[in-house]
């Protein structure tokens, strides 16, 4: 079963799996290509390269060019939260939504929800950052 079908949704679409590809690196101890990471994950390599680019650019995974070349952690797992993945991974997938008129109520209603859900948000994060990957790690058994 895919890591992104066991049909509990929680936070940027790619959140689950980007935090399984990050415990895939913690695990492997070393470098590890997109399609062996995606095998990990059951996930197809092209669609995990969109998530490890976001986890690059946030400076939480490195990767190196070339045929040996592959994916690894940057920073030990005691020191990566899961409000870091969460960040970095925040905007991969975000598609626009279509616009829906529905007035000037409509409007205000909107922006009020968008404080509220940001709000919630930032509190998420927030939380987040308590949890390490290797406390994750951890309660699973992992090492």
């Amino acid at each position: 079963m895919s890591v992104a079908n066991r049909g509990i949704d929680f936070g940027p679409p790619h959140f689950k799996i980007a935090i399984h590809a990050i415990v895939g690196l913690a695990t492997s101890g070393g470098i590890l290509s997109s399609a062996m990471i995606a095998s990990k994950v059951d996930s197809h390599a092209t669609f995990l390269r969109r998530i490890l680019q976001a986890l690059a650019s946030a400076g939480i995974v490195e990767s190196k060019g070339g045929r040996e070349g592959g994916y690894m952690l940057n920073k030990p797992p005691a020191e990566l939260t899961l409000g870091d993945i969460y960040n970095a991974v925040a905007i991969v997938g975000r598609e626009p939504l279509e616009e829906v008129c529905c007035g000037e109520a409509g409007e205000q209603l909107d922006l009020e929800l968008e404080k509220i859900l940001w709000e919630t948000e930032q509190h998420t994060i927030q939380y987040l950052h308590q949890f390490t990957i290797a406390y994750v790690m951890s309660l699973v058994n992992i090492s």
